[in-house]
C-alpha cells in the first residue's frame, strides 16, 4: 500500500473525518492549537498503532496490561509499526546523562575499558604490568651480583594483631617477614598492635642474581606471585631501596596497584565505578544554616530555626528545653546569645544524653541528633510536619569526585592524556574533533582494539550535531533539557537505529530551536524518510510546512469549531493556489503561508520608562562574564542560536536574585558579580512551561481558582440545600462526593514497563468523578460534570452574568485557550497550553502596573493566529507599565518586541556573549547578530 488511508476519525473534535497520509514521505500536520491535530496523530493513529502492537501479545502477557481501547474510528489501513517521539520523555532520574541515554556514553566506557593507559594518582607515572618472564629477567638485570629479599606483600595498611598469619606461615614452611619495614623472625614474633595499620610482606627468598641462578630465581618469583596475589617487591639489602612488580596495573613507585578496568570500571550507576561519596551522582545536599536561621535576632520559641517554627508542646521542644537546662540559657533567649556549644548540639546534634521530661518520675534519658540530622532524613512527626528539605539544603558538588561521578581510579586512566570524565564535559562539536583525531594518537595496538568503537562513536556524535545539539555535552543531566531538546536526543537515537518501513510521529520538534539549526532537523527528518520510513510531524513552523512533501491543515477554529479537514495536498498546491480559492478553504493557515494574513510589528515602539535593572558579570554556565542592562516599561526578546546562554542569563541568573530579593525565595542563582535596580519594579512573575500538575485531578479551573468559586454557586442552589451538601461535596480531591474507584480522577492510571502510563475510563463512574447524588445537583440544568466537560469558550457563555467567574475564564479565553476544557486533566495539556494557563491566571489578577513577566518561549505549540493573540496580551501587559522579558526564537515575536538582545555567536563553550543589541530594524542591519540576518 502507498498511502495509510483513516476512515472516520471521531476522536476528541474530529468530525469523522477521512485522510490519505502518502507512506514513504515527510508530512506536516498543522492547524490551530486545539484544531484535533494531535487528537489524529496520537490519539487515532499511534495509539491504534499502540493497540494493535499489544494484541500481538500472548493472552498471558496481555492479562497484566489490560485492554487498551481502541480510538473512536471506522478504520485505519497501511499501517506499519509506530515510533511517537513525544516531548514530555525524558525522565526526572538525576543518574541519567545526554551520554546515557544516546548510549555514546557505553562506547566511551568501552573504548576506555579496552583502549586506555593508567597513570598512578600518587606520583603520576604510567602503571605497568609485566609478565612473570618480564620479572625475571628484570631481576637478572638490574641486581645483578647484590644481595636482596624477594618479598610477597600480605596485608597493606590494615589494622589488626595478625597473629593467625604468622602461625599460618610458620605452618607453612617460611622464617621471615618484614613487618611495617623491619625484617624479623616468624618464630618468637609478638602480635602486633590491633588498633594500628600495618604493612606485612613475606620474605620468600634470599637473593643474589649471577649466572646460573636463574632457575632458583624463577621459582621464587612464581611463589612470590602465588602469596602475594599477583604482585611482589624486591629490596635492596644495601640501599634499602624497594621497588614493585605486578602482574596487574602497578605504579613502580608506590606500588600502588588496580585491577584490570573493564566497562564498569568507568560507570557511574554501578558500585564499581561510582564516587562512593556521593553514590555516583556528583552533587550532595547541604544543610544551608542561612536558610536554617535567617535571623538570629530571634529566639527559638519565636520560630527563630524555620525547620521547626515556633514552640509547640511535643518531644521536639522537650529536648530543645532539656538542651537549655543543661547549657543554662532559655529557649525564649535570641539565639545570638545561645553559648556556642549548646548551639553546636542543637544544630548538629551529639551523642550526650539528657534528661527530656516534665518531672524526674515521667523523664527518660536522650540523645539529640541535631536540627540538620532531622531535615537530612527529612523525618514526618505526625505533629509538626517538616518542611521539605529541599528548602534548607543545596546542592554542592561532591567534595570527593569534584563533580566528575566516579571514583579515583577510574579517572586514572587516560586516552591521548584525557580520562572520560574530561571527555564527557566536551560539547559535541569539540568532542567530534577528539575523537576525529583520535586514532591518529594511538598505538597500532590500541588502533587494532579501538578502530570499530571510534566509528561508532563518530557516526552517533554526527547524528546529535545534525540536529543542532552540537552544544550539550556528554555530561550534561537529563533533567536540565527542555522538551525540544529530549525530543531531539531521542530523533538522534532512533536515526542511529537504522530502521526501515517504520511510521516515525512526531510533535514539534522544532521547539526551542533556531532558525539556523531548523535547517538541519529538517535535513535529519529527510534523511529518516529517505533510509525507507514514513515521517508524520505536528508543526507550526512555516519552514518545515514548506519543505514537506504533504500538508495536512485541520480546522477551522479551535476545539467544538475545529476537527474538519480543510486541505491535503503538497506545498507547490498551496503556492500555485490564488487568492480567492485560498480564501473559500477558510484555513487560517494557508492565509497565512500565502502572507494574505500577517503578524504586523507595532507602528511604534517603546523606548522604556526611564529606568534600568542592571546585571553585572555573569559568569554561570557557559556565561563569559556577561553584562546587562534592562530598559525597564517595555516588551523585551533575548534571541541567540540553541545553547548560547539564554536560558543561563535569565532563567538561573537574573530570575533567581529577583524572586530571592523580592518573594524571599530560596533559590541559588548562578555566579555573578553585582546587580543594580533591583527596587525598580514591585514583583517578579515567571510563567514557565512546567506541567500546572502532576495528576489527572489537576485541571484550569483549579489552577486559576475558578473551580472554587463554581463549587459556592451550586451549593446555593436548591437541590443541594435540600440535600445539606458543603463545597466539599462538590470537590473531588476530598471524600464526599467523588468517586472512590478512581478518586475523583474520573481515569484509572494503568502502568505500563517500557511504555508510557495509560489512563483508560473509570467504570465505576464512567468518567464523571462524582457519585450519582452529587451529579443530580443541577445549575441551569447543568450538572457539576457537565460543567467542567464544558469547553472555556462555551464557559464564557454560560457563567456570563457571573462577575466573579467570568474575569478568570475569560483571561483563558483571551490566551487563546478557548478550545480547552475547564476540567481537562494537567497531564493531557501541552508545555505551551500549561504555561498559557498560568499567564491567564496572572492576567485574572489585580495589576500594580510595575511587575516584571519572565516567559520562556511561550509560543510553543502555537499557530500563527495563536501568536497573534498571545502578542497582543503581552503587549498589554507592556501597555499597562510592565516590564515583560520573553526568551524566544519566533521571528514574527522578535519583530514586535521594543528591544532585543541577541547572544551567542555559537551554542555550548562558543557562546555566552551578548553579541548585539538594540530595536529589531538596529538588529537587521547588524552583521554581528546571528538572528538579525532572518529578522
Amino acid at each position: 500500500m502507498q498511502n495509510i488511508e483513516v476512515r472516520g476519525a471521531r476522536v476528541h473534535n474530529l468530525k469523522n473525518i477521512d485522510v490519505t497520509i502518502p507512506r514513504y514521505k515527510l508530512v506536516t500536520i498543522t492547524g490551530l492549537s486545539g484544531s484535533g491535530k494531535s487528537s489524529l496523530a496520537f490519539d487515532t493513529i499511534f495509539a491504534e498503532g499502540q493497540r494493535r502492537y499489544m494484541e500481538t501479545l500472548s493472552a498471558y502477557a496481555r492479562q497484566f496490561i489490560g485492554s487498551l481501547e481502541r480510538p473512536d474510528v471506522d478504520s485505519i489501513d497501511g499501517l506499519s509499526p509506530i515510533i511517537a517521539i513525544e516531548q514530555k520523555t525524558t525522565g526526572r532520574n538525576p543518574r541519567s546523562t545526554v551520554g546515557t541515554i544516546t548510549e555514546i556514553y557505553d562506547f566511551l566506557r568501552l573504548l576506555y575499558a579496552r583502549a586506555s593507559d593508567a597513570y598512578s594518582p600518587v606520583t603520576g607515572l604510567p602503571m605497568i604490568k609485566y609478565s612473570d618472564d618480564q620479572i625475571v629477567s628484570l631481576i637478572m638485570e638490574q641486581y645483578n651480583g647484590r644481595k636482596s629479599y624477594l618479598l610477597a606483600p600480605l596485608v597493606n595498611g590494615r589494622k589488626g594483631h595478625y597473629r593467625e598469619l604468622f602461625d599460618l606461615y610458620i605452618k607453612r614452611g617460611f622464617t621471615q617477614m618484614r613487618v611495617d619495614g623491619e625484617i624479623c623472625d616468624l618464630v618468637g614474633v609478638k602480635p602486633l598492635d590491633r588498633y594500628k595499620s600495618h604493612f606485612i610482606e613475606l620474605v620468600v627468598d634470599k637473593l643474589l642474581p649471577g649466572p646460573g641462578s636463574e632457575k632458583r630465581i624463577k621459582d621464587s618469583v612464581l611463589s612470590a606471585l602465588h602469596h602475594g596475589k599477583g604482585s611482589l617487591a624486591v629490596l635492596d639489602m644495601e640501599s634499602k631501596q624497594l621497588r614493585h612488580f605486578s602482574k596487574h596495573l602497578m605504579c613502580p613507585e608506590s606500588g600502588l596497584s588496580y585491577p584490570e578496568p573493564a566497562p564498569h570500571t568507568f560507570s557511574f550507576n554501578s558500585p564499581q565505578g561510582a564516587c562512593p561519596h556521593c553514590k555516583g551522582l556528583g552533587m550532595i545536599a547541604k544543610a544551608d544554616l542561612s536558610k536554617i536561621i535567617p535571623d538570629d535576632s530571634k529566639s527559638i520559641a519565636s520560630g527563630g530555626i524555620t525547620p521547626i517554627g515556633p514552640y509547640k508542646n511535643n518531644m521536639l521542644f522537650s529536648q530543645l528545653d532539656a538542651i537549655a537546662k543543661r547549657y543554662q540559657f532559655s529557649v525564649h533567649d535570641p539565639i545570638k546569645d545561645i553559648p556556642e556549644e549548646a548551639f553546636n548540639v542543637i544544630i548538629y546534634g551529639s551523642d550526650e544524653l539528657f534528661r527530656v521530661g516534665p518531672s524526674p518520675a515521667l523523664s527518660q534519658m536522650m540523645s539529640f541528633n541535631g536540627v540538620i540530622a532531622k531535615i537530612e532524613q527529612g523525618e514526618n512527626d505526625s505533629d509538626e510536619l517538616m518542611v521539605k528539605k529541599e528548602r534548607f539544603t543545596e546542592e554542592v558538588k561532591c567534595p570527593v569526585c569534584n563533580g566528575t561521578r566516579l571514583r579515583e581510579e577510574s579517572l586514572s586512566f587516560k586516552i591521548d592524556n584525557k580520562n572520560i570524565s574530561e571527555v564527557s564535559s566536551l560539547d559535541m562539536d569539540l568532542l567530534y574533533e577528539w575523537v576525529d583525531q583520535l586514532e591518529a594518537k594511538l598505538s597500532a595496538r590500541q588502533k587494532a582494539i579501538a578502530r570499530d568503537i571510534i566509528k561508532e562513536l563518530r557516526e552517533r556524535i554526527t547524528f546529535l550535531l545534525d540536529v543542532g545539539l552540537s552544544y550539550l555535552s556528554l555530561d550534561r543531566s537529563t533533567r536540565s533539557l527542555s522538551g525540544g531538546e529530549s525530543q531531539r536526543i531521542r530523533l538522534a537515537t532512533q536515526i542511529g537505529s537504522k530502521l526501515v518501513n517504520v511510521l516515525y510521529i512526531l510533535d514539534e520538534p522544532s521547539i526551542g530551536l533556531h532558525q539556523r539549526d531548523n535547517i538541519k532537523l529538517i535535513a535529519s527528518l529527510r534523511r529518516l524518510r529517505d533510509e525507507g520510513n514514513s515521517v508524520l510531524v505536528v508543526e507550526h513552523d512555516e519552514e518545515m510546512m514548506m519543505s514537506s512533501d504533504w500538508v495536512i491543515d485541520l480546522g477551522p477554529g479551535a476545539g467544538e469549531k475545529g476537527g474538519k479537514l480543510l486541505f491535503s495536498g503538497t506545498p507547490e498546491d498551496i503556492v500555485k493556489m490564488d487568492v480567492k480559492d485560498a480564501l473559500a478553504k477558510n484555513s487560517l493557515s494557508i492565509e497565512y503561508l500565502k502572507k494574505i494574513r500577517n503578524i504586523d510589528p507595532p507602528a511604534k515602539r517603546r523606548t522604556g520608562n526611564g529606568k534600568f535593572i542592571e546585571l553585572k558579570g555573569a559568569t554561570g554556565n557557559n556565561l563569559k562574564g556577561v553584562d546587562i542592562k534592562i530598559p525597564l516599561g517595555c516588551f523585551i526578546g533575548v534571541s541567540g542560536v540553541s545553547g548560547s546562554g539564554k536560558s543561563s542569563l535569565i532563567n538561573e541568573t537574573l530570575m533567581p536574585v529577583l524572586n530571592n530579593y523580592h518573594h524571599n525565595s530560596l533559590y541559588s542563582p548562578l555566579p555573578y558579580g553585582e546587580i543594580i535596580g533591583i527596587n525598580n519594579i514591585d514583583k517578579i512573575i515567571e510563567i514557565d512551561q512546567a506541567p500546572i500538575g502532576r495528576s489527572p485531578r489537576s485541571n484550569p479551573a483549579t489552577y486559576t481558582g475558578v473551580f472554587g468559586d463554581i463549587r459556592k454557586l451550586f451549593v446555593e442552589t436548591p437541590d443541594a440545600k435540600i440535600r445539606g451538601f458543603k463545597p466539599g461535596r462538590f470537590s473531588f480531591n476530598v471524600k464526599g462526593g467523588r468517586c472512590e474507584e478512581c478518586k475523583g480522577a474520573g481515569v484509572q492510571t494503568i502502568e505500563m514497563n517500557f511504555l508510557p502510563s495509560v489512563y483508560v475510563h473509570c467504570k465505576a463512574c464512567n468518567g464523571k468523578r462524582y457519585t450519582p447524588d452529587t451529579l443530580a445537583v443541577k445549575y441551569r440544568g447543568k450538572s457539576i460534570n457537565d460543567v467542567l466537560e464544558m469547553s472555556i469558550a462555551q464557559a464564557v457563555e454560560f457563567f456570563e452574568h457571573m462577575p466573579s467567574i467570568i474575569q478568570k475564564i475569560k483571561a483563558l479565553e483571551e490566551v487563546g485557550l478557548g478550545y480547552v476544557t475547564l476540567g481537562q486533566a494537567s497531564t493531557t495539556l501541552s508545555g505551551g497550553e500549561s504555561q498559557r494557563v498560568k499567564l491567564a491566571a496572572e492576567l485574572a489578577r489585580r495589576e500594580t502596573g510595575n511587575c516584571l513577566y519572565i516567559l520562556d518561549e511561550p509560543t510553543t505549540g502555537l499557530h500563527f493566529e495563536d501568536i497573534r493573540v498571545l502578542l497582543g496580551v503581552l503587549q498589554k501587559l507592556a501597555d499597562q507599565g510592565n516590564t515583560v522579558i520573553i526568551i524566544e526564537h519566533n521571528l514574527d515575536v522578535l519583530r514586535s518586541v521594543d528591544y532585543i538582545f541577541d547572544l551567542g555567536p555559537e551554542g555550548g563553550a562558543k557562546g555566552g556573549m551578548i553579541v548585539a543589541q538594540g530595536t529589531p530594524e538596529e538588529l537587521r542591519n547588524n552583521p554581528q547578530s546571528v538572528t538579525g540576518c532572518y529578522l
